[in-house]
């Protein structure tokens, strides 16, 4: 028997930590290269890399949560809203169910037989799946959420700053930079084949940004540096 595979189940935990791990990169190698740029020298850059790295984290961790968790106060709410409705006018709500089913194009007396075989085992999830649109796979998990995006933002984070450990510092900033791009990419494909779309498109799309992100920070240092 053929098993088929599918992805959606990972899109809460998979978007979270993609994007902390491609914010770490970005702000993190950013973050050095526009103190970098400024003549700043390299224990004080160091400091900086880890300021940010400690700062990000936290930051990251407490929006996906705050974020997260007002997802889940308006699941809940709506999912509360639908009970009540259910025990009040049963009828109505397996009419309302059975009219969504034949806008998808059900027949309608097929439409209405899914809609009382559907209810009569659970009532609610059959109209938190197919009236409001929640399931187990995309609800709310502001925990899981908050710990994904301060782990992969850390671990992203990470990368340029070992890159300032163990670089020379007249060729610091071309390290950090070419490295930090390597590290992009290489999320790009791992974030891709997480969730089984083909490499070249999500590659190309952080690789670019975080070049201009970082040639712009670079080039604010820069200015920054000489004005001073």
């Amino acid at each position: 028997m053929r098993r088929e595979q599918h992805y959606i189940d990972r899109i809460g935990w998979l978007r979270a930590a993609i994007l902390g791990a491609n914010d770490g990169i970005i702000s993190t190698s950013s973050l050095i290269l526009g103190v970098a740029s400024a003549s700043v020298p390299q224990q004080n850059i160091l400091l900086t890399g880890v300021a940010g790295l400690i700062a990000g984290a936290m930051s990251m961790a407490a929006g996906e949560y705050v974020s997260v968790s007002s997802q889940a106060d308006t699941e809940k709410a709506d999912l509360a809203r639908e009970k009540r409705e259910l025990h009040d006018d049963p009828e109505f709500e397996k009419k309302e169910l059975a009219r969504i089913y034949v806008g998808r194009g059900v027949d309608a007396g097929l439409a209405q037989q899914v809609a009382e075989q559907l209810m009569a085992k659970d009532a609610l999830s059959a109209h938190a799946r197919d009236e409001l649109g929640i399931s187990d796979a995309n609800g709310a998990r502001p925990l899981q959420a908050a710990l994904a995006s301060a782990v992969s933002f850390s671990a992203g984070a990470a990368a340029p700053l070992l890159l300032v450990l163990f670089s020379p510092p007249h060729i610091l900033m071309w390290v950090v930079g070419g490295g930090s791009l390597i590290f992009l990419a290489a999320l790009g494909v791992v974030g891709a084949k997480a969730g089984g779309v083909p490499v070249l498109q999500p590659t190309a799309r952080v690789t670019f940004w975080g070049a201009f992100a970082m040639a712009i920070t670079a080039a604010i240092g820069a200015l920054f540096g000489t004005s001073v």
